[in-house]
């Protein structure tokens, strides 16, 4: 699962200095869509107190695919993922994931600064609201009186109106403060040119002469009136001051007025405030020990639809929705596989192969006798043919290749043995065996396993092996812990050929524990091989043209846990023939150009 998380748009403030709204958060997070595909990223926009989201940050001129109004929604980060958080509006569930936990906490954080916002309250949500009166209904009023007729309206509608006599008292101020300042400066400016002009005069002003010697001042008594017109701002109107002064009284009143009448209305309230309270303490009381048990259920029992969804009988998801699940993450998986397969390129591994003496022996190890009584049974009834009672069901013919089932389940659990025949050209039974058994190419031609190791080495053809398969969604992660043994049947008849063996069957050991993560599956497996030769023209040598292997292939799985009985029936139809493709054709491909190797 892809796991990406926001990568904010806004700025790193979760208010806007000037509108003092919290800002537009956008980003990429990881969306729960449903149990098919999974997680999905997805472009996630919170703004206006709504969390939006859009497929993809191209498409959001399309419309967003969803939203949630944030005034009512539940946000809850998950107990155990760091980077997952749930919001929820009623019935409505949103799982998202951020890319780390650092994300996940602007995200909340952010969420919750829009969600307290929402409500009704804030300054910012006050100022959004209209008000019924406007500044020439306060100003024409006159009197306390002029309010009398919004008594039928409620506690919002009385805010909103103090908001709007708020907006008149401050219109008013900003008014008179312009008007004082604008008269302040003229007196300054008027001042400073009179004393500039007085001391011009006393410069530069002519005198006169009079013929007795004495100096005459030009002293004109109108000079100083026309030097120093009367002070008249420019762009400064005079104010109605009785305007001004009415629509103050007006208004004020009205705030009076609105304020008399919130508290009548809180004073109302309160008995059926107290009432609610009461009631709703009570129904808290009686559901408390209930919930507390739910609670504890919702803990073993995810949420139907949502990502924490566990495997079990009781499920609400139906068969056909938990095979188009299971379908749809094998799909996946397939082009995954493919994708690595045109990317990759083989590089050859230098495994020798041991002759089939080797594999003769039974050997000397404490589970000697245990791989032999598994042998004998697999030689002496998975090699019978399809006929008599045994009931067997042909489900998959594709040219040689024949799939067989006998349906048999216990305890609801689905147990069919599985039988499959098929015959492949070029190879030897021997070469078919080794490729299987060798856990060092078993990753080449292995696809369902997610990691495996050797936990003990019994002897040279026989170990115990540990692996984890990769979970297929809704069923849960399964492990197997199996001992692996190879072994060379020789034929008792001198026309018959000898039969190669490998044999998967569970055992426990005390390094292979079983973990909480992952259900044990039991398994008894094995591969039978024997190699038909035609004798070539001629003096000619034989060659991989000449030879033919007729493959066996038996599988009694027990899943481990409850999955319904139709889709691992229809699973095992899907994946099996697949399986037999895939690893007879690796096999060609390792052995080809090389010595035959009976």
């Amino acid at each position: 699962m892809s796991e990406k998380s926001s990568n904010s748009s806004g700025s790193d403030e979760d208010v806007d200095p000037e509108s003092g709204q919290p800002v537009e958060l956008g980003g990429v997070l990881s969306k729960w869509t449903n149990y098919i595909h999974g997680w999905q990223d997805r472009w996630v926009v919170l703004k206006n107190n709504t969390l939006s989201y859009y497929k993809s940050e191209d498409e959001r001129e399309y419309g967003c695919r969803g939203s949630l109004c944030l005034s009512k929604a539940i946000i809850t980060p998950h107990e155990f993922d760091e980077c997952r958080f749930d919001i929820s509006v009623n019935d409505s569930v949103w799982y998202l994931r951020a890319e780390d936990p650092e994300h996940r906490h602007q995200w909340i954080d952010s969420i919750q600064l829009h969600k307290a916002e929402s409500g009704y309250g804030s300054e910012s949500s006050l100022r959004r609201h209209g008000s019924m009166l406007s500044l020439t209904s306060a100003a024409s009023g006159f009197s306390a009186t002029s309010t009398s007729s919004f008594k039928g309206h409620s506690l919002p509608e009385k805010l909103a109106e103090m908001e709007t006599f708020r907006d008149i008292l401050c219109r008013q101020v900003d008014t008179l403060q312009k008007y004082f300042d604008g008269c302040a400066d003229s007196v300054s400016k008027d001042e400073f040119q009179r004393d500039r002009v007085v001391e011009e005069d006393e410069d530069d002003f002519p005198t006169s002469t009079r013929p007795d010697g004495d100096c005459l001042y030009n002293n004109n008594s109108g000079s100083k009136e026309k030097l120093f017109p009367p002070a008249n701002p420019k762009g400064m109107n005079g104010i109605d001051f009785k305007g001004e002064a009415i629509t103050f009284k007006a208004t004020t009143a009205g705030i009076l007025s609105t304020l008399s009448h919130c508290i009548e209305l809180m004073v109302k309230r309160e008995d059926s405030w107290q009432k609610r309270l009461d009631k709703e303490l009570e129904k808290r009381r009686r559901v408390e020990d209930a919930y507390k048990s739910a609670l504890s259920e919702l803990k073993k029992k995810s949420h139907y639809g949502g990502p924490d969804y566990e495997e079990g009988p009781n499920s609400l998801i139906n068969e056909d929705e938990f095979f188009d699940a299971v379908e749809a993450a094998l799909d996946r998986q397939d082009k995954i596989e493919e994708q690595c397969q045109s990317d990759k390129v083989r590089k050859p591994r230098l495994t020798p192969v041991p002759p089939g003496d080797t594999y003769s022996t039974i050997g000397t190890h404490r589970f000697a006798e245990q791989v032999e009584e598994v042998v004998q049974n697999h030689m002496t009834y998975s090699l019978q043919d399809m006929g008599g009672d045994a009931n067997w069901q042909l489900v998959v013919e594709e040219g040689e290749m024949k799939v067989y089932r006998r349906e048999v389940e216990e305890n609801g659990i689905v147990l069919d043995p599985l039988k499959a025949t098929h015959a492949v050209k070029g190879v030897t039974g021997h070469e078919l065996c080794h490729y299987f058994w060798d856990t060092d190419v078993r990753n080449d031609w292995e696809t369902t396993i997610e990691n495996f190791n050797v936990v003990e080495t019994l002897s040279d053809n026989a170990v115990i092996v540990y692996q984890t398969h990769k979970r297929v969604w809704p069923a849960s992660q399964r492990d197997v812990l199996y001992l692996s043994a190879i072994r060379k049947i020789l034929a008792t008849n001198e026309s018959d050929p000898d039969t190669w063996l490998v044999c998967n069957f569970s055992v426990d050991h005390d390094n292979g524990q079983l973990t909480n993560r992952c259900v044990r599956a039991k398994i008894n497996v094995a591969m039978i091989c024997q190699t038909l030769v035609s004798p070539p023209e001629g003096n000619k040598e034989i060659s991989r043209d000449n030879i033919l292997c007729k493959i066996t292939y038996v599988a009694n799985v027990n899943p481990g846990g409850w999955a319904p009985a139709s889709v691992l029936r229809a699973v095992a139809k899907r994946e099996y023939p697949k399986f037999l493709k895939r690893f007879t054709g690796y096999v060609q491909e390792k052995t080809s150009g090389k010595p035959i190797l009976f």
